[in-house]
């Protein structure tokens, strides 16, 4: 087994910003060298998370959207009681959406439909700089 390793750094502006990731992973997947395998994507951080979607405007709002009902920024959240830091919801969300992802690697390319992207979505209270950790693991 091979493996493979690099981060990216990402800046993002808070706030269910969603950045699609594909073509740098896919770049990350070339540098990789390996043939056949698997890409794992993990951002570091409990406030954002990674998931696959169609990366169109249309699916983004609705994305956004649908976090807003499900963890509103105003709710009430004992996270912000203890820490005072207002982001409470944005814990919420990320751990709803999960930190990391795993697209296979077939001929240096990832598997992935023609719809399909890789997103980075920061749900924090402020813009920030992400860490992204890339690995793949050939065989």
């Amino acid at each position: 087994m091979i493996c493979w390793d690099d981060s990216i750094s990402v800046k993002t502006k808070g706030f269910t910003d969603v950045v699609d990731m594909t073509a740098r992973l896919q770049e990350a997947a070339s540098r990789s060298k390996i043939l056949d395998g698997l890409l794992t994507v993990s951002v570091v951080g409990s406030t954002a998370g990674i998931t696959s979607i169609e990366y169109e405007p249309g699916l983004v709002a609705d994305l956004k959207k649908i976090f807003d009902r499900i963890a509103p920024e105003n709710g009430d959240y004992k996270h912000n009681e203890r820490w005072g830091d207002g982001n409470g919801f944005s814990h919420i969300r990320a751990s709803l959406l999960g930190f990391s992802k795993s697209v296979p690697v077939k001929n240096g390319k990832l598997v992935l439909g023609t719809w399909q992207q890789i997103i980075l979505v920061d749900f924090d209270n402020r813009s920030r700089t992400r860490d992204v950790f890339v690995q793949v693991l050939g065989i």
